[in-house]
């Protein structure tokens, strides 16, 4: 089977793209993903990179604009895609706010899926509006809530879908969109229950991929490892490193922490130290794998994005959120319901090292965090999804 893979370029959408490629070339298909030239040089193994045209804003975007960003430059990509896709694949796999994979397969006539890389943000008709962090209402009071936010919310959503109407007849498609199925990229206790879950929605487990294979060098000690990892979005907390670091000092956090902050472009240790972090003595940074590091740390301090949050909670490791913008908030709000973690609401170093000293002194939060690991058990394999979506498409 020959797979084409469609994500945006950043890291939240990419990554979990390349970890599906690798499922995919590990059984014996091969794949190729579109996605923005900044990872052109990443190493895949066995899959391909290609340039997905079309991602920088033209003159006269609105990227402002939420809606036209999903649409008007979605039709405009699945343009230029399209002649890529033509005869080359046998299905795309387009990630959720990618929608250019999904319509260039339409435009050629391929099966597509869609990539949830976080649970599934569809409106329910048991919930109140996703995103807003809130747990479903109990009881007439609470149904009733829920049941007028969604009415508020309801013209948004509307907007939305005809804006993606529209697009799609700008190039010729006026057949409704039909994925032939779900993949939703997370654990299933990040989930919430919903009386109308999609039957063409299936959890296939967080698609975690490491962008290096270089190792930190922890220093050995009793002492705690917590990690800080800011967000890689743009919508990320301002300022999370540096009060991370500040909380982090044997000043305030009142014990001595073993300290590494993992990212893209993180300062040195040498930096850290001239300023948030003089008073951490066992500190390193830099790009390192995650994974590596969670296998032994104590805590994470993190932004509440979905990537971030499925590693740590996979390694049942309980996180300190700083939640920014998008869908941060629900994320943190879910895993603080849970028991898994805390959110701290703004970037004040003596809150945040409350909310650290708080996770690594009651067990009831690692314990909480490995129990969602543990709902891994319930997910399904998203290869054998896509080949039987396909095998049904052919029969």
């Amino acid at each position: 089977m020959r797979v084409a893979l469609v994500a945006g370029d950043e890291a939240g959408h990419a990554f979990p793209a390349f970890a599906l490629a690798q499922q995919f070339t590990d059984a014996g298909h091969d794949a190729t993903v579109y996605t923005g030239v900044r990872w052109s040089d990443v190493e895949l193994g066995r899959a391909s990179i290609a340039e997905l045209a079309g991602l920088a804003a033209a003159v006269g975007d609105d990227d402002s604009d939420a809606g036209a960003k999903l649409s008007t430059r979605a039709a405009r990509m699945a343009v230029r895609l399209a002649p890529d896709l033509r005869g080359s694949y046998d299905v795309v796999i387009s990630d959720v706010i990618t929608r250019a994979g999904a319509w260039a397969a339409d435009l050629v006539g391929l099966p597509w899926i869609e990539l949830s890389p976080h649970p599934l943000y569809e409106q329910s008709c048991g919930l109140p509006p996703i995103g807003m962090g809130l747990a479903a209402g109990h009881g007439t009071g609470g149904r009733l809530r829920d049941r007028l936010l969604r009415a508020m919310s309801a013209r948004a959503i509307a907007t939305g879908r005809q804006q993606r109407v529209r697009a799609r007849a700008s190039i010729g498609l006026t057949a409704p969109e039909h994925p032939a199925a779900r993949l939703i990229a997370t654990w299933p206790a990040l989930e919430v229950r919903r009386p109308d879950w999609p039957a063409d929605a299936h959890i296939v487990g967080p698609l975690l991929w490491e962008p290096t294979q270089q190792l930190f060098d922890v220093p050995p000690s009793a002492d705690p490892l917590v990690m800080v990892a800011p967000s890689t979005a743009v919508i990320g907390r301002d300022g999370l490193v540096d009060a991370a670091l500040r909380a982090l000092g044997t000043d305030v956090l009142g014990l001595s922490a073993r300290v590494v902050l993992s990212g893209l472009g993180m300062p040195s240790a040498h930096e850290c130290r001239a300023g948030a972090g003089a008073r951490i003595a066992k500190l390193v940074t830099g790009t390192g794998r995650q994974d590596a590091v969670l296998a032994e740390a104590s805590a994470l301090i993190c932004g509440a994005g979905h990537g971030m949050l499925a590693k740590a909670l996979g390694a049942g490791v309980p996180v300190v959120m700083l939640p920014g913008g998008g869908d941060q908030p629900e994320l943190a709000a879910r895993v603080s319901r849970l028991g898994a973690g805390l959110t701290v609401r703004t970037p004040d170093p003596d809150v945040i090292a409350a909310a650290v000293r708080r996770v690594l002194g009651e067990p009831d939060f690692r314990a909480a965090a490995r129990a969602v690991a543990a709902s891994g058990a319930a997910i399904v394999d998203p290869v054998a999804v896509v080949e039987r979506a396909v095998a049904d498409g052919l029969s």
